[in-house]
């Protein structure tokens, strides 16, 4: 997952940059929310569940294209909070599916320098869930490659509360003082402490809610919404989404578009 732009014939596992996208008005950061597994298994007469597996393989091919395409950060909503609430046979299968896949995939995520962090509440999860998290983190920790960022029951409400109380924990005890709480101060209490906010956020299967994710960082995220199916989400897909970004003008509240190298 080389972050250096180079042709198929120099790598064949690196996807050069399309023709189409600008290298220097790449995005940062983006964040996705992957929406649409089970639509996708149910319009092909598949159990719900090989569309998560199905799901799985886009997400590696996002991963991976972002590497190529030289984008810094990769963020998906894996889990959601409100997630629990899905039928117990798909929430046992789903945390299944995240044990196998961190087993088969840390050895190649730490061979190519993949920085993989997880986000959420991890002591909901199953005991050995939380131990293969809890080696990827460690053992990707210095890898200087693409940071992917894994939101694992996760809830932005949730997420900020937490932040609140933190404060309010530091204040109590006399270690900051209430009046100097600014916005910097408030980030660094969240999840994503030391992670340059999303720049671009997609959702697919045309759903158009950010359904309580990443509330705080996604402030000036530019969003773009597809009706393509998680599962089906490829390279093309990627590229219209970057080709949208690429299309929009990012004043952040300003009266002049604020140039790339400014927004980072």
């Amino acid at each position: 997952m080389s972050c250096v732009q180079a042709t198929s014939k120099e790598n064949p596992k690196v996807e050069a940059l399309p023709s189409s996208l600008d290298a220097n008005r790449m995005p940062a950061h983006i964040a996705v929310i992957m929406d649409g597994n089970g639509r996708w298994a149910q319009a092909k007469g598949l159990p719900r569940m090989m569309g998560h597996r199905a799901g799985v393989e886009a997400l590696k091919r996002t991963l991976r294209l972002c590497s190529d395409w030289g984008i810094g950060s990769l963020t998906a909503y894996a889990f959601s909070t409100e997630n629990w609430s899905r039928p117990g046979d798909e929430v046992n299968f789903l945390m299944t599916l995240f044990e196998r896949v961190l087993q088969r995939e840390l050895d190649s995520l730490e061979k190519e320098q993949v920085k993989i962090r997880f986000w959420g509440d991890l002591t909901a999860l199953p005991k050995r869930l939380q131990s293969l998290i809890d080696e990827a983190t460690d053992r990707t920790s210095n890898n200087k490659g693409i940071h992917f960022n894994v939101c694992t029951n996760y809830g932005g409400r949730r997420e900020l509360v937490l932040a609140a109380q933190k404060l309010a924990d530091r204040s109590l005890k006399g270690d900051l003082d209430p009046a100097l709480i600014d916005e910097n101060i408030f980030a660094s209490e969240l999840l994503t402490a030391g992670e340059v906010d999303p720049d671009l956020l997609i959702r697919t299967s045309g759903e158009r809610r950010i359904s309580n994710f990443l509330l705080w960082q996604l402030a000036y995220a530019e969003i773009h919404v597809t009706d393509v199916l998680w599962p089906d989400f490829d390279a093309n897909a990627l590229t219209q989404a970057l080709v949208d970004f690429q299309s929009r003008s990012r004043r952040f509240g300003g009266l002049e578009p604020i140039a790339p190298a400014e927004q980072i």
